[in-house]
């Protein structure tokens, strides 16, 4: 019985003999180098996929929803900073925060919040320095930064540091 394939270049159907099979040969009709596929053969069994299992899917996406919203809890958790700086009211956020806060506003062209958040900013100048040096280090911006151009990000964090 001949193997019967299609030519990879021309598409047209190609018949072979069976001693052809797991060689190399040129199609006929556009001189392609082609392969010739093994004849199929008796003792071939048909590779059966196992049933999927709909519980053990659920359970995934379960435990994959309760990662990620572990994962985005934790990244928002903010820690207490040291009570170094002048005292603070129990609604006042702490320097780092105020500063994404006042990139944000200005990335969002909100010039006249961004000045009102900066003046939080100024009585926190070492520490409010400190923050704005490690933006400029770091690879990766905060993920409220992220979709603002680096260079864009590069000036908003200069002029702040000039600011105060």
């Amino acid at each position: 019985m001949p193997i019967t394939f299609h030519c990879e270049n021309c598409k047209k159907k190609i018949n072979a003999p069976d001693d052809a099979g797991g060689k190399w040969g040129k199609c006929p009709f556009c001189n392609h180098r082609c392969y010739i596929p093994l004849p199929p053969s008796d003792n071939d069994e048909e590779l059966k996929l196992a049933p999927v299992d709909e519980s053990e899917e659920t359970q995934y996406q379960r435990m994959m929803r309760e990662t990620h919203n572990i994962t985005k809890t934790l990244l928002h958790q903010k820690q207490e900073p040291p009570d170094t700086g002048p005292a603070r009211n129990a609604g006042e956020k702490e320097p780092s925060a105020l500063i994404i806060d006042y990139l944000r506003l200005m990335a969002d062209g909100s010039l006249d919040e961004a000045n009102k958040v900066a003046e939080k900013i100024i009585p926190y100048k070492a520490a409010a320095k400190t923050v704005l040096e490690n933006l400029l280090n770091a690879k990766m911006p905060e993920p409220e930064l992220a979709n603002v151009p680096k260079k864009v990000l590069e000036a908003f964090i200069k002029n702040l540091i000039k600011r105060i």
